[in-house]
């Protein structure tokens, strides 16, 4: 019987299936154990083979726990929501709701093909009202809390409430806006109801704020930096301005400490950590404030608030930068430099804040005519706008230090601002501000002679003491801005009151579902694309949503135009996993008791400063509100590393319609163009007929070939349709199996690192599945025989040396020296001639977790009716690996001549009787007595004669 893949793999995905084998247990009694898996957005495109190499390594992990024993939660999701989807739409007109479950049922297909463990009946997708009605039911939790600092934690906005009504908001400690101002009881309860609300809207933990945002106008929608590439949107290619907009925001910042802390309890990779570390961006210093001097344009003088990490530096100020964005800008600019100052602002607004953090080297700023005042000096300084400056860090203004600071300097230099030389003996290239000799040295006599920390505390206490500044801690990170002027994504359950203020809807009203329009584009007005809804009304004694045309701001309100973003949904899938049917709360108590949280968490490192920040923000959020017991919710987590295509490079004479073969070109100048990598086989040479079909450009061309073929060349770069080197894992499955594809990905070398992809390799795995087949297949026919015999010593230390080998390198995530320790494995039992059960019986479970379906075929033909899935895992046992003979080499007159095999227990003499005794000896003595026989026991026989 030979191995047919096509059969086996069918069957048993089949039997899977029907028989909910994956199924995770509830209740359980076993030790659960939850692997999870960052769920896909489902494009059009389907997957390629890059896109398995994380869920086959969750995957194994997850079938190895099963065998030891655990209650394995394995579960499987669709990011449904989007801006591609909504592209196609507006540009084909079709819903997005269309082509959305039209591509996931083809990720389905791919992904059942593949074999992977998933329990389907967990399955969520954020698109679904059964599922987002949970993202809005968070998002009225985060507006109904605020952050008690006091209390290190959020807490219900009736708490607050409470306070403001008996107190006032004197002693209330609260992550807030800035502008908040203090207020006693009586003045709480005097306010209107919209006043207090007002009020509110600045302590909750989702508001909505005048916000800078990221505008592709093309697009017609705000993106998030991570969308943007280059100054473009990374859809599309449009240009991106900066815009500041009403926007909902979330208050992320309450919790950055605790985000930075919680880093520390969690098996994560360090660069990842690196990477939420900076982009939090801790940093102790003070806060300063610069009073601006009144002038015949502006007779208020407006407060400047600056954060700097070096307060010692103060006596070295000689002008300030603000950010073009900044709120005074315009309020402190003179009528003489007014235009100049706009015409930057419009300049900046089209440059991305990645893409000024990453300019270095480009100088720009324009003078506002504005000056300041030096706290301490009292000096008049100049007051600039910079495009180096910005308004998302800090407080959006730098107090410009040159001789201390290079990009201050160079900026100084190339507008000629005057550089104060406040140092004695110091020049600008020795870092004047670093500790020299382990002193400050400048000339107010203020700070001379102190370290810099020491100068810096003495600076910001007499800052504390004049009432110009304080010590302060300061982050990064910015709150997140959380409206999306999108159609295809969750809509907020929220309308606008009488007075324009946000209310909710009833809990008991969601979801609030996201309602048909004609148009997907914003309206000709340039609301959202949901502004086109001709019903998108909020009743609020009916509860529910009715025509537009009854809006009467008494009864009938207006429902938010924005939907939320894409790491709405994304931020709190992984808890809903595990009670995803539940129709009263987003987990019950008991399924959270009994889940927890994830144990392996397997997905790229790309989503380091998004999805995997902002689900952190969401959990600490929900463990301080006592939904759930955890406030980290994934323990460990691995960055799986990328496949990259081996794109095909075919070379065009420079000027000409030729194309040489890789080995003619020599020197000739020519052109690499990528051609589909499905129209070369594995010896690198390429189709010419299927070329002339696939692209107009090719029909008349001229080939010049080697050896009547043509050879292309290939380079390793990221899989992309863009490049044409996709391979479809559709392909692979047909041609050799999923079986094969699964050992591939992870042969090809360590999980966490990129590596090429060569479909030509698979032959090597697929060639593997047929010894392994073998084993258990004798005859002319192959019929399936194993005996029931005691199997030998060599056979015993084979199976066990692989069951410890291949344990070690699950639990270390060696996947790739598994599968080499598997060809080994079978090479061996193969030139041993095993047939017996006691060994191929191990070795199909051992191998199950790679190989599933292939290992699923050889259990039940070993006799068992039930799944290999669940099936106790192999237990090494190390006295097989325990040597009991010894292999002496034996040599005459120091030249070894045979091997024998002997007893460790013999001894000196008994190993020589033993040698002496053996018929080899007598051939090579030839009737001779030896001179002397030396015996080194465990090592050699040495004959001397």
């Amino acid at each position: 019987m030979q191995y047919d893949f096509r059969k086996i793999e069918a069957k048993w995905q089949q039997f899977w299936s029907a028989h909910k084998t994956f199924r995770a247990e509830f209740p359980s009694e076993k030790p659960k154990y939850y692997v999870l898996d960052m769920f896909p957005y489902p494009s059009g495109a389907g997957l390629h083979v890059g896109h398995p190499l994380g869920y086959i390594a969750s995957d194994i992990y997850a079938r190895f726990k099963r065998h030891q024993g655990f209650n394995v939660l394995h579960p499987m999701g669709y990011d449904s929501f989007g801006l591609p989807a909504e592209q196609y739409a507006i540009q084909t007109g079709q819903h997005p709701a269309i082509t959305t479950e039209t591509n996931i049922k083809r990720y389905r297909e791919q992904l059942d093909q593949l074999g992977f463990s998933y329990d389907w009946d967990r399955e969520v997708r954020t698109s679904d009202p059964s599922y987002y009605r949970w993202t809005q039911w968070i998002f009225m939790q985060l507006f109904n809390s605020w952050y008690n600092i006091a209390a290190d934690r959020a807490e219900s906005i009736e708490t607050l409430i409470s306070e403001f009504e008996t107190e006032g908001n004197l002693r209330v400690e609260a992550a807030c806006d800035e502008d908040c101002w203090t207020f006693s009881a009586s003045e709480w309860n005097a306010y209107s109801k919209a006043q207090q609300q007002e009020i509110l809207l600045k302590y909750r933990l989702t508001y909505l704020a005048d916000t800078e945002v990221n505008w592709c106008p093309e697009l017609g929608t705000v993106l998030a930096n991570d969308e943007i590439v280059n100054g473009v949107s990374e859809r599309g290619g449009y240009p991106v301005i900066r815009k500041k907009m009403t926007q909902w925001s979330m208050r992320i910042t309450a919790y950055a400490q605790r985000l930075l802390d919680g880093l520390e309890t969690v098996d994560w990779p360090k660069p990842l950590k690196d990477s939420q570390q900076n982009w939090i961006g801790r940093s102790v210093g003070a806060a300063v404030i610069f009073h601006t001097q009144p002038n015949r344009d502006q007779e208020e003088s407006f407060p400047i608030e600056v954060f700097t990490t070096r307060p010692d530096t103060i006596f070295g100020v000689s002008f300030m930068t603000l950010a073009p964005e900044h709120e005074l800008v315009l309020k402190l600019t003179t009528s003489e430099h007014l235009e100049a100052v706009k015409a930057y602002i419009e300049a900046t607004s089209r440059r991305s804040e990645r893409e000024r953090m990453a300019d270095v080297k480009s100088i720009s700023g324009v003078f506002t005519g504005a000056y300041a005042v030096h706290p301490f000096s009292g000096e008049s300084i100049p007051i600039w706008i910079g495009d180096y400056v910005l308004a998302g860090y800090g407080t959006g203004a730098v107090m410009s230090v040159p001789c201390g600071d290079q990009r201050d300097f160079d900026f100084a230099r190339n507008f000629d601002i005057p550089i104060p030389n406040i140092f004695k003996g110091v020049s600008i290239e020795e870092s004047a501000f670093e500790e020299k000799d382990g002193v400050i040295i400048e000339n107010s006599g203020f700070i001379s002679g102190l370290t810099y920390r020491e100068a810096s505390q003495k600076v910001i206490e007499a800052l504390e003491k004049k009432g110009a500044g304080a010590g302060k801690v300061n982050y990064r990170l910015r709150d997140a801005v959380f409206s999306r002027q999108r159609y295809w994504g969750e809509p907020f359950p929220v309308y606008y009151d009488a007075e324009g203020l946000p209310r909710l809807i009833p809990e008991r009203c969601l979801p609030l579902n996201l309602p048909e329009v004609e148009k997907y584009l914003p309206t000709e007005t340039g609301e959202p694309p949901l502004g086109n809804a001709t019903h998108w009304a909020w009743d609020v004694e009916k509860e529910e949503v009715v025509a537009n045309e009854k809006i009467d701001r008494k009864t009938v309100f207006p429902l938010e135009l924005n939907t939320m973003p894409g790491w709405a949904g994304s931020s709190q899938y992984f808890n809903r996993y595990m009670d995803p049917k539940n129709p009263d709360a987003l987990v019950s108590d008991k399924a959270i008791e009994y889940w927890q949280d994830v144990d392996l968490y397997i997905g790229g490192s790309e989503h380091a400063t998004g999805h995997l920040l902002y689900s952190r923000f969401w959990q600490k959020f929900m463990y301080d509100r006592g939904w759930i017991p955890r406030d980290e919710y994934a323990r460990k987590l691995i960055n799986q590393g990328m496949i990259l295509g081996t794109s095909a490079i075919v070379y065009r004479k420079s000027g000409t319609q030729q194309y040489l073969s890789k080995g003619l070109v020599g020197a000739t100048p020519v052109e690499e163009i990528r051609v589909d990598v499905n129209l070369v086989n594995a010896s690198d040479e390429l189709d010419l007929e299927k070329l002339r079909e696939w692209q107009p450009q090719f029909k008349e061309a001229e080939f010049h070939l080697e050896n009547g073929v043509y050879i292309v060349g290939r380079e390793a770069e990221k899989m992309s349709k863009r490049w044409f080197n996709v391979v479809n894992p559709d392909q692979i499955c047909e041609e050799y199996g999923a079986d094969s594809l699964r050992l591939y990905e992870m042969f090809l070398g360590p999980l966490e690192q990129s590596k090429p992809w060569n479909t030509a390799g698979l032959s090597g795995v697929h060639g593997f599945l047929k010894k392994l087949w073998k084993l258990y297949h004798q005859g002319a026919d192959r019929s399936f025989e194993v005996l029931d015999n005691p199997a030998s010593a060599q056979n015993l230390k084979t199976l066990h040396k692989t069951i410890k080998k291949v344990t070690e390198d699950i639990e270390g995530f060696s996947f790739n020296t598994s599968v080499s320790t598997f060809m080994i494995c079978v090479n061996e039992l193969t030139a041993g001639g095993c047939r017996e059960r006691d060994i191929l019986e191990p070795l199909a479970v051992l191998v199950a977790p790679y190989a599933p379906h292939i290992a699923e075929e050889l259990w039940e033909k070993l006799g068992h009716k039930q799944s290999v899935a669940r099936v106790p895992y192999p237990v090494y046992e190390a006295r097989y690996l325990i040597e009991s003979t010894k292999e002496y080499p034996v040599s005459f007159n120091g030249k070894m001549r045979f091997k024998i095999a002997l007893s460790l227990d013999l001894d000196r003499e008994q190993i020589e009787a033993a040698v002496m005794d053996d018929e080899q000896t007598h051939h090579y003595l030839e009737g001779r007595e030896p001179r002397k026989v030396i015996v080194v026991p465990g090592k050699i026989v040495n004959i001397v004669v």
